[in-house]
């Protein structure tokens, strides 16, 4: 059985790192590069491997992605990088994650110090959240010489990295690593167990910072009302987060249904298995050249053994036996599980913070929402990946360096 809580990704050794790196193609127009939301610069880096230059390429890694580490592991490249990769007309596309994952553990690996402050400027800066896109801003706004202060609400930071994403995609460490080089070379400061809206106010906030920036991001799992207050049914963030909380210690589960299509729902389906549950029968709205969930997750789950169910849609439940229906054949099938979990999407929990919501994100201009107030991450993005949530914490950063320099 694998282990939950170590990391089930190969990584490269420098031979293998070389080998990967001489199938690129050095294209001129750099393809993969483009198709990088966060600009990591894959191109660039790999041009580095390719001549053993692996501080070099640390060094366009590190400074072009702050979460560079995280994204080698979490992000799935096929839709990305890989997707722009001109290698794949001949035979695959290269590697891009493992060799961005091989070069930023030799940076760890050798203790590289590539981020500092800058100049301060003394003006202050508050962003509300911890997750991907709170902490790349604030590197981002440390590096332009800003006062960065991180409020929290739970006793940790990395938001749904540390509490959603299971060990064996993203062990902890790697995570600690970013956040120490927040706190001691880039000097951000953190505030733990503060939610916003109870123990301070948006008011109090931006009356005390030059600028205030919501990170909070998406952390309610959705409930769909047929499944609302039974004993059986749990959401999927809350599992994956009470899982990762105990280290994967929690009661043993014989048969699981999981209803959802996504990588969360990928997520919780590897994890239940790797914690020993003897059946999991993942039941999936989209038919299979629909699914959403990125190739790494559907391959893991597969050879975990899931079952999948493709086109189903639940149409009744009673306890722990759920009825489901097809979406376009004549079929129905029932099923009772000692478990039920729901990975059917997140939601805004703006806590009474009375901001206009369009089409489920928070209302902004250019992350902008008003005057000294901005937003980033998945309150502003439809695609709710760690690489986006990245790229947003780069614009918002240069959105709020306009905004205090008097720019538009």
């Amino acid at each position: 059985m694998k282990k939950y809580d170590k990391e089930l990704e190969k990584s490269y050794d420098p031979l293998l790192v070389m080998e990967e790196a001489r199938r690129c193609l050095l294209c001129h127009d750099a393809p993969c590069s483009k198709e990088c939301p966060a600009k990591t610069d894959p191109a660039k880096f790999i041009r580095s491997v390719r001549f053993k230059n692996f501080k070099g390429a640390a060094e366009t890694i590190r400074k072009n992605n702050f979460l560079g580490d995280v994204c080698a592991r979490v992000c799935p490249t096929e839709k990305y990088c890989q997707k722009g990769c001109s290698r794949s007309g001949i035979d695959r596309p290269i590697e891009i994650g493992l060799i961005q994952k091989f070069v930023t553990d030799f940076e760890k690996q050798t203790n590289m110090k590539i981020l500092e402050k800058g100049r301060n400027n003394n003006m202050k800066v508050c962003i509300v959240g911890s997750g991907p896109s709170g902490l790349q801003a604030a590197a981002s706004l440390s590096m332009m010489g800003y006062e960065v202060t991180i409020i929290e609400k739970h006793e940790k930071a990395g938001g749904y990295l540390r509490y959603g994403i299971p060990s064996y995609r993203l062990e902890e460490k790697v995570l600690d690593n970013d956040i120490n080089t927040l706190k001691k070379d880039l000097k951000v400061k953190f505030i733990f167990n503060t939610k916003l809206g109870v123990d301070v106010s948006l008011a109090e906030l931006r009356k005390q910072y030059d600028a205030v920036i919501l990170a909070i991001g998406y952390s309610k799992g959705k409930m769909l009302p047929m499944f609302e207050n039974n004993s059986y049914v749990e959401v999927a963030t809350d599992f994956l987060k009470r899982v990762k909380e105990n280290k994967g210690n929690i009661e043993k589960i014989d048969f699981c249904i999981v209803i959802g299509g996504g990588d969360v729902a990928m997520d919780v389906c590897s994890t239940l298995k790797m914690l020993e549950t003897k059946q999991v029968i993942d039941v999936i709205y989209e038919d299979t050249d629909e699914l959403r969930a990125s190739n790494k997750e559907l391959q893991l789950a597969r050879e975990l053994q899931v079952n999948l169910l493709c086109g189903y849609k639940p149409v009744k439940v009673e306890n722990n036996t759920v009825i489901f229906e097809h979406r376009k054949l004549s079929s129905q099938l029932s099923v009772t599980a000692d478990k039920i979990i729901l990975a059917v999407g997140q939601e805004l929990d703006l806590n009474n913070l009375e901001l206009e919501v369009v089409n489920n994100n928070i209302k902004n201009k250019k992350h902008q929402i008003k005057n000294n107030l901005f937003a980033t991450g998945d309150v502003v993005s439809e695609d709710k990946t760690v690489v986006y949530s990245v790229k947003h914490g780069k614009e918002v950063a240069i959105a709020v360096d306009n905004y205090l320099k008097g720019g538009k």
